[in-house]
């Protein structure tokens, strides 16, 4: 049982990190700063509910790409404990995501802005992507794998949440609690990035060993 509340908070703490809602929703309301507040509500629900089926198709779909390409899981465990750690670097540095908009594009592509940037890459970028394939790996169990299914879930709505209340959060937080906020999140990823790097190396370098 111990086990499986510990798969449990693994899921819940490195997806959340990873997704990270609290460092999208600035981006998010100043790409959104020109909509009504229905409009920018729609948006976020459009956003969230694409990140929660491109995350679960790429978890489920995950051991066939390893098929496919003959990739192992210890190796996708290795890079992706070096995208985290990346990623841990710059949210410990408090920099926002990698995605720029010019304000002359803004108008030009606001109907599609639900599905690119905000849900691929800035909600599920490539650092939950490779989270949800692992844990996946790492669910040995139909009930483990159940657990990180709801998380998913359960994460998706909060980032809703976040991006539906994100004019009362930012005037709440303010741009010093963001940046407080982001930099223990990235503590947290590189702690995470630690753990799956080293997980996936010490099986290879035994293998090597033992060849």
């Amino acid at each position: 049982m111990s086990e499986t509340i510990s798969f449990g908070l693994l899921c819940f703490t490195s997806l959340f990190t990873l997704i990270n809602p609290l460092g999208t929703m600035p981006v998010f309301m100043a790409m959104t700063s020109n909509l009504s507040v229905e409009a920018r509500n729609a948006t976020a629900r459009k956003a969230s509910i694409i990140s929660l089926f491109t995350t679960i198709a790429f978890a489920f779909a995950g051991q066939l790409i390893f098929d496919f390409f003959g990739i192992s899981v210890n190796s996708f465990r290795v890079v992706g404990g070096v995208i985290f750690f990346l990623m841990g670097m710059d949210m410990l540095q408090a920099r926002l995501g990698q995605v720029k908009i010019k304000d002359s594009e803004v108008k030009s592509y606001v109907s599609d802005i639900s599905i690119t940037p905000l849900a691929i890459p800035m909600i599920c970028g490539p650092g939950a992507i490779t989270n949800a394939i692992v844990l996946m790996e790492d669910a040995n169990t139909f009930q483990k794998q159940t657990i990180l299914i709801v998380v998913i879930f359960l994460i998706m709505f909060l980032t809703y949440l976040v991006l539906y209340s994100s004019s009362r959060l930012i005037t709440l937080l303010g741009q010093t609690g963001i940046n407080v906020m982001m930099r223990i999140m990235g503590l947290i990823v590189m702690v995470i990035a630690v753990e799956f790097f080293f997980a996936g190396l010490k099986p290879i370098v035994l293998s090597m060993f033992k060849g």
